[in-house]
């Protein structure tokens, strides 16, 4: 069992950065690929960013490539994305999520994320 505490989210003008982090407890956390992946007002949840379990892959969402950056601590059980750039249409509630069998073809994919966290609202001003 994995549970995830999102922090950082804010509000921001536009063009400036915020820095999110989930804190992770259980103990096999290092095993998990992580992503971020958020949802805006009568939108569907969407995927941002995510990363394999032991840091080496990385993947964006087209919209935040070059913007965003994704890291995790398996020592400190932490996962964090650094956002600059900010833009007003990444206001959303941004959601970190676990899984254990998330591969490269299916990272996108919310469902094959087994643990979330209550997220954190990011709103980005223009």
């Amino acid at each position: 069992q994995v549970r995830l505490v999102e922090s950082g989210g804010g509000v921001v003008q536009a063009g400036g950065s915020l820095r999110l982090s989930c804190a992770a407890s259980g103990p096999t956390f290092s095993r998990y690929g992580m992503g971020w992946f958020r949802q805006a007002p009568g939108k569907e949840r969407e995927f941002v960013a995510a990363i394999s379990w032991r840091g080496g892959f990385k993947y964006y969402a087209d919209s935040v490539k070059g913007r965003f950056t994704i890291s995790k601590d398996n020592v400190k059980n932490t996962v964090s994305m650094e956002m600059n750039s900010l833009k007003p249409e990444d206001t959303a509630v941004y959601y970190c999520a676990a899984g254990d069998r998330v591969t490269s073809a299916d990272v996108t994919t919310a469902d094959e994320y087994d643990f979330w966290g209550q997220g954190t609202q990011v709103t980005v001003s223009s």
